[in-house]
Order: structure tokens, then sequence, then C-alpha cells
């Protein structure tokens, strides 16, 4: 049976798997009607079956790790039917999910899987689990647009390109796509290996780091600059996850309106979404009786490092940033520009190119550097959180219209929270998982998303913050919009 090796950093992905924190992409799209298994079934095996990676399995020996065909694959394991008890909403669907995020994906057969629910609001939905060695969350999220069509009776809304097509594109532009790439992940390579030279020692002895920032390199001056960051605030989100996962998400804000504050503040969408995002987590804490005054969470943000043409090629190739929110800044404005300063510090910034070759030097390193590494990844920071621009219309799978969709990445190490965003269809969606254990109840957190979103509002038109040049009018409509 012929296989092939995984990839340092997809092998990273592989190993990571910890009961506490298992390290599967999942997903869910409700839609406006019912949708049958058999027609469900056709789409996934002539759109995602397309990726012959999604018939092997990962295997892991103690010499390497490699990709291997399922001889006997079946495609009625990869998509389950079930459905909703009585007269099942929200609350049952997150359940559900929250259930599938705690349960791992089956090492003997490839690590993904298609739930069909039934009896979701008298119509359907579809929860979507993959591991993360298979690929990163720009690249499956291309995977999934693949399987959907303009209309309900098609034609795709997003096809892939032919080989052909692909092939001829390559040759003409094939200096300006790879010339970045290519150096972005030499450096990675070059990080990796300096990683697994110096081993641990690094991360033990603040004297190693400060020497190995002297050295000049702005590439190893990052890396001592982690080595010697400080942990964030504790609070209650901190700690050591358990297996039992929650999910919850909110309801979409509209877009428009989210561009007319970020205009009007002179910041940009992801600014004003993460701002809201520190003063829906400050207030869940104040209502706890927590202190909050002066807590800074910092939170893990992934970033694309790939060239958006090569979207659809699996495996993992994204950086990582290290993200201060400041919780302790009770004015949505004030706050606003707090966030967006410490997002323009992080411009320019190696800490991407840094994280992936820390992946790589856990991938292709010894055991114990591994798990140094990602100590080092987990314990300076309390969340991971993700911003996906998604199309903005409509959509259909396997007949029906895709109302919403939700997805959550995986939390390395002890990190027991996860906050997504995702824009679908002129609309902000927001979703949050985290560990039963830590936070109970995330739909309290994410219930207050949209209400410090009109904070932000009502704050913009009552105060006099420098802005950059007028008050959009699209503020007002904004304003009415949320009232």
């Amino acid at each position: 049976m012929k296989r092939q090796r995984i990839s340092a950093v997809d092998t990273a992905w592989l190993r990571m798997d910890r009961p506490g924190n298992l390290m599967m992409i999942c997903g869910v799209l409700i839609f406006s009607e019912k949708i049958g298994l058999a027609r469900l079934r056709e789409v996934i095996a002539e759109r995602f079956l397309v990726f012959k990676r999604f018939r092997q399995r990962p295997v892991e020996t103690p010499a390497m790790s490699f990709w291997e065909a399922d001889p006997g694959f079946d495609l009625d394991y990869h998509v389950a039917h079930t459905a909703l008890p009585g007269r099942a909403g929200k609350r049952e669907l997150q359940a559900l999910v929250s259930r599938l995020a705690s349960t791992p994906l089956d090492p003997a057969r490839p690590r993904w899987q298609f739930h069909l629910v039934d009896n979701y609001a008298g119509a359907s939905a579809v929860v979507v689990r993959i591991h993360h060695c298979y690929a990163d969350g720009i690249a499956l999220v291309r995977v999934m647009l693949s399987m959907t069509d303009a209309t309900a009776d098609g034609p795709p809304a997003m096809p892939f390109q032919t080989r052909e097509r692909r092939r001829a594109r390559a040759d003409d532009t094939l200096s300006q796509l790879m010339a970045p790439l290519s150096g972005v992940l030499e450096s990675a390579r070059r990080i990796g290996g300096l990683l697994v030279d110096t081993g641990v020692g690094i991360w033990h002895d603040p004297a190693k780091a400060v020497e190995l920032a002297d050295k000049g390199s702005a590439l190893t001056a990052e890396v001592a600059k982690l080595a010697l960051m400080a942990q964030d605030s504790p609070t209650r989100f901190k700690g050591r996850p358990g297996v039992a996962k929650r999910v919850a998400w909110a309801e979409p804000l509209p877009l428009p309106e989210v561009k007319a504050i970020g205009k009007a503040l002179g910041s940009s969408v992801n600014d004003v979404l993460l701002s809201c995002v520190a003063g829906a987590l400050r207030d869940y804490l104040a209502d706890r009786g927590d202190p909050v005054e002066g807590v800074v969470l910092r939170a893990l943000v992934p970033v694309n490092l790939r060239p958006i043409e090569s979207a659809y090629r699996l495996g993992n190739q994204f950086g990582l940033v290290f993200l201060d929110l400041p919780i302790g800044i009770e004015n949505p404005v004030e706050r606003l520009y707090a966030v967006r300063a410490n997002m323009n510090a992080l411009k320019g910034s190696y800490q991407p190119i840094l994280a992936l070759g820390l992946l790589a030097a856990m991938g292709s390193g010894p055991k114990l550097l591994q798990e140094t590494l990602l100590s080092i990844l987990s314990r300076n920071a309390t969340a991971v959180m993700t911003n996906v621009p998604g199309p903005q219309q409509p959509l259909y799978m396997a007949g029906a219209r895709i109302d919403n969709l939700m997805f959550w990445v995986p939390q390395s190490g002890d990190i027991g929270m996860g906050v997504s965003i995702i824009s679908y269809n002129d609309n902000v969606q927001f979703g949050v998982v985290t560990d039963r254990g830590l936070c109970p109840d995330p739909e309290r957190v994410i219930e207050r998303f949209p209400a410090q979103f009109e904070q932000l509002v009502l704050a913009t038109l009552m105060s006099p913050w420098p802005r950059d040049g007028e008050l959009d009018p699209g503020v007002a409509a904004a304003a009415a919009g949320i009232g």
C-alpha cells in the first residue's frame, strides 16, 4: 500500500491531540429547509472526495507520520444521520454540537465526518468535523465553498479551476505567487531548525534568550521576545481543560453596519469585532464579580501565509500572532482604539513566520521539544480567535439554502476558549467554544456581543472621539438598525 509522508507542520497538528483539546475543526451549516441524506452523500462523493486526501487516514509511528489509503473506506460511516428530539431549536442543536466537539474521530479511519441533523426548527442542519492535520481553516472553508451552489439547482457557486487551467495560470504568474511564499516557508524552516538545534534551553533560561536577541536578526529577536513573554492576566477562563466542551453562537450582526462604524472611527471591521469580543468578555467577568480593571486577555490569532490563489490546496500554511485584548477598558470607543493600536503594532511582525517555524519544529523535533513549545504557545494565551471573511451572497447545498454557518478551530495545549467570527450573506456571525469546567455557559458570553456593538454605536454618536474625517452618514443608519 503506497504511503505519503505527512509534512512536519501537519504532523505537529496530528501530535497535538489531547483528551482535553481535540484537534478538530468543527462547523455547523443551518438550512432553511430539509435536505435528504442521499442528496448530501452525493454532493460529498462528487465534490468533497475529489480531494484524494480525504480517503486517507493519518498514521503516526515513532520514525515518521504518513498518509495511508483506507482500504475499507465507507462513505456511510463518514456521513452520519441523526435527529433532534421533540420540537428542537437552537439550544438542542448547540448541545449536540457540544457533544460532537468533545468526541474524538476514529483514528482507524480518515478523520472527518458529516452529521446530517433532522428536526431542527422544521428544517435541517449539518455538523462537520475535520481533523486539523488535513488542512487549515482557510483551505477547509474553500473546500466547503466548493460544495455549494449559486441556486437550489446549481450551478456551482465557487467551482475549482480545472487542473489544466490552473497549470496555465501558474505558468503566467509563477514568480509572483511563489516568490513570497517560498521566502516565508524557507524562513519558517530556518527557525524550525534553529529551535531543534537549541533544544529547550532557551525557554528555561532568560539569559540565553537575551543572548539570542543580541545576535541582531529580527527573526531571532522575535524568538527571544516569545521566550521572555509574560503570561496574560489570570481569569476564570484560564486553567487545565477537561474533556467536555460547550459551544454557542449569537444572532448575526449586519455587516454594512459594522463597516459603517469602522469607517467612522478609522478602524477595520476586524478591529470593531475584536473590541466587541473584549467588551463581551469584560461584561461576563464583571457580572460574576470577577476583577476586570487592568485585565488583559491574550489571544492567539491565526494569520494566513498562503496566496489566496492556493487556498484550495490542503495542508497547514498559517502563522499565529499574540494579540492583547484590553478587557480592563470600559469605554467601548477607547477600547476599540486600544485594539486597533495592538493590531497595528503586529503588522510587519515576524510572529506569524515564527509560529510556523514552531509548528515545523514540533513536527520534526524530539518529543521533549514539542511539549515545551506547545506549553510556550498555550501558557501565554487564554483563547484562540479567528476571523474568516465568507461569501456575501446566499449559497445552497444539496438543494437547500444555507441560512447561517459557523465554525470553531481547536485550542492547543491548555487553552480553553475559542472565539470564531465569520461573515456570510452581509451578516457577521459570532461563535464561542469553551471548556465546560472553566466556562460552562458560553451562551452567556455570546449573547453580550450584539449589546456591545450597540454600545459602540451609541458611544460613537454621542462622544467627540477623534475620527478620520466627518462622521459617516451610515453610522446613523447603523444605530437605527440595532435600536
